[in-house]
C-alpha cells in the first residue's frame, strides 16, 4: 500500500463528468526510492502534482470544444492531467507529459476510472533535451509558473518542442511570473495574446486569470 492517502471526487467539463483520483491533501508525501528528491522535488512541492488546481479545471474546459482536428497536442506539467483525459476522450492525437514520479501512476488510475483507453506519456525535464518527445502543433499548460526561474527554463522546452506551425495555451492564475515568461516567449519569436479567463468554474468557485496564447509568429511586444 502506498504512505499516501488518496480521494476521488467526480469533476464536470463542459457538462462531462470525470472521476478524479487525487491526493487527499497538501500535507502527504511519500518518496521510498528517493526518485522525487534525485529529481530536485522538495518536500513542499511533492503533494503539487496531486491536486486539481483550478487552472487545470479552466483549461480543460477550453480543451472540451477547441478544434484537435490536424494537431499533435502534448500537455507540459500536467500534474492529474484533467485536460489531457478531456482530449483523448474526443480521440485527440495527446501526449501527456510531467516531472513528478508518480503523474504517470496517477493518470493510468484516473484513465481506467473514466473507462479510456492508454495515453503516452513523457517525462518532461525543461532543463533537458527530451530527445524522445518531438514535436507538437498544440502544447497546452496550466499554472505552471510558480517559481520564478521557469520562465526561461519553460519556454526554452516550448520551443524546443514546438513545430514549425505551432499554439501555445497556458492558463495563468496572475502569477508574478507570468510577464517575465511572455518576455522569453516573445524573444524567442512567438506572437502573444492574452484574454481573462471565465470568472467562475463549473463548481461555481471564483476564478482569477488569464489565457495566455502564443504563435511562432511575428513578434509582439507582452502586456
Amino acid at each position: 500500500m502506498p504512505a499516501y492517502q488518496v480521494k476521488h471526487e467526480t469533476v464536470t467539463v463542459g457538462g462531462a463528468l470525470y472521476l478524479i483520483r487525487s491526493l487527499l491533501d497538501l500535507r502527504q508525501y511519500s518518496d521510498p526510492l528517493g526518485e522525487a528528491a534525485r529529481a530536485g522535488i522538495s518536500t513542499a512541492s511533492w503533494p503539487l502534482f496531486g491536486q486539481l488546481w483550478p487552472s487545470a479545471r479552466i483549461l480543460a474546459a477550453a480543451m472540451q470544444t477547441f478544434d484537435l482536428r490536424g494537431k499533435r497536442i502534448l500537455e507540459i506539467g500536467a500534474g492529474l492531467a484533467l485536460a489531457s483525459l478531456v482530449i483523448h476522450s474526443r480521440a485527440g492525437d495527446m501526449v501527456v507529459s510531467d516531472y513528478h514520479p508518480l503523474s504517470r501512476v496517477f493518470l493510468k488510475e484516473n484513465l481506467l476510472l473514466n473507462r479510456l483507453g492508454p495515453l503516452e506519456y513523457q517525462t518532461g525535464n525543461w532543463e533537458g533535451s527530451n530527445p524522445g518527445l518531438g514535436l507538437f502543433n498544440l502544447i497546452i499548460g496550466s499554472d505552471v509558473l510558480y517559481e520564478r526561474q521557469q520562465a526561461s527554463q519553460l519556454a526554452g522546452f516550448i520551443d524546443r518542442h514546438a513545430a514549425p506551425a505551432a499554439e501555445v495555451i497556458i492558463v495563468d492564475p496572475d502569477r508574478g511570473n507570468r510577464a517575465g515568461f511572455c518576455r522569453e516567449m516573445v524573444s524567442r519569436g512567438y506572437r502573444y495574446s492574452g484574454r481573462r479567463a471565465a470568472s467562475f468554474l463549473e463548481n461555481g468557485d471564483r476564478f482569477k486569470g488569464c489565457f495566455l496564447t502564443f504563435t511562432n509568429a511575428a513578434t509582439l511586444q507582452c502586456s
